[in-house]
């Protein structure tokens, strides 16, 4: 039998706040600060809605992060929260204690409900998103910067949720004083025209990482790029599944690429690349990369059919040389030369943490080939060979091919000088 732990004082002192006699009279402004994380999740807890709509008016702390609540959304509890800020922003003379800056309904670890405290919080921290902002906002706003409301968001080709219909029609008709920010972004399938109201809206320089998943569709990769190239301080970007129809001219595919990788040359912050399945890319991989200006901890380039021509670029791509973490997974490596891989191998022996090669056809012949660029790299601790046709022989190289095991799932732990 489970022992429970015993109620905190504060908890208590929650409990007694909230009761029938002492909501009538709750005086927020002179509540000590510490009182106010269990208290409002006392108050969350049991649905007390008025004294909700009090404490987001009197909140203490630059956030409140109001998603990590609420398993899922809850539309009610965010209209609460809503008109808390609606009648705060309507006032003139702010309380005394009132910090609020940020709403965040990203469902993200609750360490503040447990902590009770306000640490600093900016989603987009690095000292070159700041300059951004301040350019961009100028010296006034960027004083006194908006009311910023964060969420993640996942949109797909079906029309806008009850929440997130509600959230963008309150956040549209306080467009002067509200920002809709954005950290993660996915989007599946060609945006919708709700959807792309909805981007349109969103404070395209909070997005840090996005997914754009195209279900073999390239007019979804030319409706996101638009938006992608607004994106100032994206630090990671994945392409999915772009399949080029059989109908296409050469001409309109190199439009496309042209419009995407135009994009790239204002994502100064970029330093993941992921494209999964972009046929796209095909013998045009070299055009796709020199357009990424800054030096990439992570290539990840799996399932694409590759030419010869875009192989060979990888060694010379001057932007992979500082690479963390390379992802190769799917690409056959048996159509092509080692002396690439090689090459940029060494390029990055002294940052390269991981290295995936799944189902990349590896022989034994080729993994040996390589274990001389790999010994080099001092700070390889992983290397994924999964799905690779692949022996292990038990009595070492003298004994006979016919008595080795065949290894086709592995992760290998790579110690610092071991391989």
């Amino acid at each position: 039998m489970s022992i429970q732990s015993p109620p905190t004082l504060l908890e208590l002192a929650g409990r007694s706040l909230l009761s029938t006699k002492s909501r009538a009279v709750l005086d927020l402004e002179d509540l000590p600060i510490e009182l106010f994380p269990p208290l409002f999740v006392e108050a969350f807890s049991r649905g007390h809605t008025e004294v909700l709509k009090k404490m987001v008016r009197a909140w203490p702390f630059t956030r409140l992060p109001l998603g990590s609540l609420m398993r899922k959304p809850q539309l009610e509890m965010i209209q609460v929260a809503q008109d808390g800020l609606d009648m705060l922003l309507a006032q003139q003379d702010h309380p005394r204690r009132w910090k609020l800056q940020v709403l965040d309904l990203r469902d993200v670890p609750q360490n503040f409900w447990r902590m009770w405290s306000g640490a600093l919080f900016d989603a987009c921290s690095p000292e070159d998103i700041k300059k951004n902002r301040t350019l961009k906002l100028g010296p006034a706003m960027a004083a006194k910067p908006p009311f910023k409301v964060f969420i993640d968001l996942s949109l797909r080709k079906r029309p806008l949720d009850e929440f997130l219909t509600h959230l963008f029609l309150w956040v549209r008709q306080r467009r002067d004083r509200l920002h809709l920010c954005c950290n993660r972004l996915k989007i599946f399938g060609i945006p919708t025209c709700h959807t792309k109201k909805l981007l349109r809206l969103l404070q395209l320089d909070s997005v840090q990482k996005v997914e754009v998943h195209c279900a073999w569709a390239p007019s979804t990769l030319a409706a996101c790029a638009p938006f992608l190239g607004q994106m100032r301080n994206l630090r990671k970007l994945l392409v999915s599944q772009v399949y080029v129809p059989a109908y296409t001219s050469q001409e309109e595919q190199e439009q496309l690429l042209a419009q995407l990788t135009l994009q790239f040359l204002g994502m100064d912050c970029l330093r993941k690349f992921c494209a999964n399945a972009v046929f796209l890319f095909e013998g045009h991989l070299e055009q796709v990369l020199r357009h990424l200006k800054t030096p990439l901890e992570t290539l990840s380039i799996t399932n694409c059919p590759l030419s010869d021509s875009d192989w060979n670029y990888l060694s010379r791509y001057p932007n992979a040389r500082q690479l963390r973490h390379l992802e190769l997974r799917g690409i056959k490596l048996t159509d092509f030369s080692l002396e690439p891989l090689q090459i940029l191998l060494d390029s990055t022996a002294s940052t390269l943490n991981s290295l995936d090669l799944e189902a990349c056809g590896i022989t034994d012949s080729q993994l040996q080939a390589l274990l001389p660029a790999l010994s080099r790299c001092s700070q390889l601790v992983i290397m994924s060979i999964h799905g690779n046709r692949l022996y292990v022989n038990p009595e070492g190289p003298a004994a006979s091919h016919s008595q080795a095991e065949p290894v086709e799932h592995r992760t290998v732990p790579c110690p610092s000088g071991e391989l």
